[in-house]
């Protein structure tokens, strides 16, 4: 008897008893496995189509500049390095994202980047610092000096979409070959040969587990890994491991090898800092290693590789020893592979781990300056576009001198020691050349999120608002002069409401007749009184409201500051005197590139020409008196002596409220202090704002502001008890600025002065810059 017939005999008994069996099965099969397969299929298609992954919106820093000139520390472009993201390499910096320092010469290998404005290639450069600045940049990559160049941009916070995943999307041709290859070599040798599953792969481990006593080798394929990623949870349950399985054989029939590898790349899952989950290569080079991972080693490649099997047991920021040993089996697998040859596989194994120490995930690293990044973004974007657009959106902030802002804020009100209960502070910080908006700190714990006290907060702001309507008065240089003497008597004023209103001095004195620039300097309430009711009362507002305010009314109390706005504002005003009369909008952005890198939006503005130049420089030279003799004096007395600050101080009725406004040759930073029950701090402008103000520009590299008032300005001599044009050599006599052609004729001839000089007597030198009579008045507490 043949074999057949053997085998169809067998049938032929069998079959009355398993035909049903077997008729139920093919049933099942036909009813619902093949049903099942076909959602499976259908699902596996539909969701591999959409794995046009949803990147969050990343929000830059602008670029450090580096240029010869540019003022410029160790401290501070050390800092700027670190919140950029650069490590300090252990000799000389060659791997970019790196820099070393020796002495006051920094190497900076940078990593290049593209912005809507311009952008970098990667080089390496030599910086070397003197006296508080740039003396130069010497490019090592081309071996020549530089003009300038540019750091790549600190990361400083991201929009995320509801799913809190960080993604950097790559394609598979602009991944390093070595990570292409070596995730197949550590994770599915078989990946190009096998059809989703490999049952010898899963044999194997499970031998190399048997033998090792624990998991030492995983069995899935990378086709199987990403179907995880995408469809299933992690229950260990049989139905799970079937729909695995056969999820893996559709995708592996629908996709080639090169898709499936390239949506795994994008997709697997690296580590977590808070809610935000980190996937794909692109994204965890950022978070480990500061920099992109096109410019990653083999060794940084292995750690990643390794790190697949189990991110949170292999991270090597919280299990450095665990991380290493599973970055050398990696190696190993490399080696073993022909993907490293003998020499670098000893180096790339004696090497360290080198993360960065801080992640490179930033959620929001400054939530008051970003309050208000999000809130001109969204004059312009859609809340789905900033989520899920994958937009890079560079702003405007300088990370040191929002860092140096905290500091400063922090300092100030730990010195007023038990005063500081109850206290808080804002400060905002710009650059008046083109308002560019570079820090700001909403409240004393400026790490939460919660009332931005620099943009959104409301509060009187004293004489804060006096330098506006001297600017009116000098505009009218025929009539009004720094020297011209105001009114500083007693005023008793009846308001429309019948009320008698009788404002004071600081001190509760009158000084009589006075110059304008002291009265300025030493912030003289009754003498500014006098002159904002000469001006009227209407056209002061009305200049106020040029500036956009709106809640400014025409009371004569407006001239002592009582009308509501924020240190944004304030600074917003300030800044029209700090740029020679050219009232630019305060900007916090600067451009947009969508998902692809295009620029889909730039933000600039064009400044025209400037508007009362000449009345703007007088100004601010009597601002600079404010520092020297004035009620900012403290700034004279100390190390920022040489920065001639303008300035000027501001205190609310009843001390409610704290200010100081002061600008360099390029910075302008606001500061207050006040309560948010609006209770009575005990403070005037000198002795809490100005304090925060200090302690900024202490820390914060900056240029000097000019001593000269510059074109159309004449310097005269004048007798400041008269306002009138003296001779040099009269006793009192000093220089005061004037708009050409509006000095002062001399009526000052002292003659018998100059007869007793003559005989012998007196004193024939005048003095230049100096307070009136030549002496120090006394400096008011505002």
């Amino acid at each position: 008897m043949s074999w057949f017939e053997r085998v169809r005999g067998f049938v032929a008994r069998v079959w009355p008893f398993a035909r049903w069996p077997i008729l139920i099965g093919i049933g099942f099969a036909i009813g619902f496995v093949v049903p099942y397969t076909l959602v499976l299929d259908h699902r596996v298609k539909t969701r591999v189509t959409e794995i046009d992954f949803t990147q969050p919106t990343r929000v830059y820093a602008r670029p450090q500049l580096l240029e010869a000139g540019v003022p410029m520390n160790k401290a501070t472009l050390t800092l700027e390095l670190q919140l950029a993201g650069y490590s300090e390499a252990a000799h000389v910096a060659e791997v970019p994202g790196t820099y070393s320092i020796d002495g006051d010469q920094f190497v900076i290998a940078s990593r290049g980047y593209m912005d809507p404005v311009s952008g970098e290639l990667p080089r390496r450069v030599r910086v070397t610092l003197v006296s508080g600045q740039i003396q130069s940049v010497f490019d090592l990559t081309s071996d020549k000096l530089l003009h300038k160049t540019h750091l790549d941009p600190a990361r400083i916070a991201t929009m995320y979409g509801a799913e809190q995943e960080e993604r950097i999307i790559v394609k598979l041709s602009e991944l390093p070959p070595l990570l292409v290859e070596g995730v197949q070599a550590v994770e599915d040798r078989d990946f190009k040969n096998n059809h989703g599953i490999d049952f010898s792969s899963i044999a194997r481990a499970a031998l190399a587990d048997l033998r090792a006593g624990r998991v030492v080798q995983g069995g899935s394929t990378i086709t199987q890994q990403l179907v995880r990623n995408l469809f299933l949870d992690r229950n260990q349950t049989l139905i799970r491991k079937f729909n695995e399985a056969l999820l893996s054989i559709l995708l592996d029939a629908h996709y080639s090898k090169g898709q499936i590898l390239d949506a795994y790349c994008n997709e697997v899952f690296l580590g977590q800092q808070g809610g935000q989950a980190v996937h794909g290569f692109a994204a965890a080079s950022w978070y480990y290693f500061g920099r992109p991972v096109q410019t990653l080693r083999p060794q940084e490649i292995a750690l990643l590789v390794g790190m697949v099997r189990g991110p949170s047991y292999y991270d090597p920021r919280r299990w450095p020893e665990r991380a290493l040993a599973r970055r050398n089996q990696a190696l190993d697998a490399f080696h073993a592979t022909g993907l490293l040859n003998t020499a670098q596989w000893n180096s790339a194994r004696a090497a360290p781990l080198d993360v960065t120490s801080n992640p490179q995930l930033v959620v929001d690293r400054f939530p008051a300056f970003m309050d208000v990044v999000r809130k001109q973004l969204k004059q312009d974007f859609s809340d789905q576009q900033l989520r899920n657009g994958g937009l890079k959106v560079y702003t405007t902030l300088d990370p040191a001198a929002q860092t140096y802002a905290e500091q400063a804020l922090d300092q100030a009100l730990h010195g007023l020691g038990k005063r500081s209960e109850g206290l808080e502070g804002a400060v905002v910080v710009v650059d008046p050349s083109d308002g560019d908006v570079l820090a700001m700190v909403g409240g004393r714990k400026s790490d939460r999120h919660g009332f931005n006290r620099a943009y959104d907060a409301r509060r009187p702001v004293g004489s804060s608002l006096k330098p506006f309507y001297y600017l009116m008065a000098l505009t009218n240089p025929s009539r009004w002069n720094v020297a011209s003497l105001l009114d500083d008597s007693p005023i008793a004023l009846k308001l429309p409401t019948g009320k008698l209103w009788t404002p004071q001095n600081d001190d509760h004195k009158s000084h009589g007749e006075v110059p304008m620039v002291q009265a300025l300097a030493q912030s003289y309430n009754l003498a500014s009184v006098h002159l904002g009711l000469q001006l009227g009362v209407d056209r002061v507002a009305a200049f106020l409201r040029s500036f956009g305010l709106t809640d400014v009314q025409d009371n004569p109390s407006l001239l002592l500051g009582a009308v509501d706005m924020s240190p944004f504002q304030l600074a917003q005003l300030y800044e029209f005197i700090a740029d020679d009369g050219h009232a630019l909008p305060l900007m916090t952005l600067r451009g947009v590139l969508d998902a692809k890198g295009h620029v889909i939006k730039q933000y600039a503005v064009e400044p025209g020409k400037g508007q009362y130049q000449q009345a703007v420089a007088l100004v601010r030279w009597m601002m600079q008196q404010v520092t020297q003799y004035g009620t900012a004096a403290a700034i004279g007395k100390s190390g920022l002596a040489d920065l001639h600050v303008a300035g000027k101080t501001g205190t609310s009725d009843h001390q409610r409220d704290s200010w100081f406004s002061g600008f360099t040759g390029d910075r302008l930073a606001v500061a207050w202090m006040g309560r948010d029950d609006n209770k009575p701090t005990h403070l005037w402008g000198a002795t809490g704002a100005l304090r925060v103000w200090m302690d900024l520009f202490d820390k914060l590299p900056t240029a000097p502001l000019g001593t000269s008032p510059g074109d159309g300005i004449q310097y005269a001599w004048v007798d400041p008890s008269t306002g009138q044009g003296s001779l040099p050599q009269c006793d009192g006599a000093q220089q005061f600025p004037f708009i050409d052609g509006y000095a002062p004729p001399v009526q000052n001839h002292c003659y018998l002065q100059r007869l007793e000089n003559f005989f012998g007597g007196g004193n024939s030198n005048g003095a230049a810059a100096q307070p009136p009579d030549g002496t120090h008045p006394q400096t008011l507490p505002e």
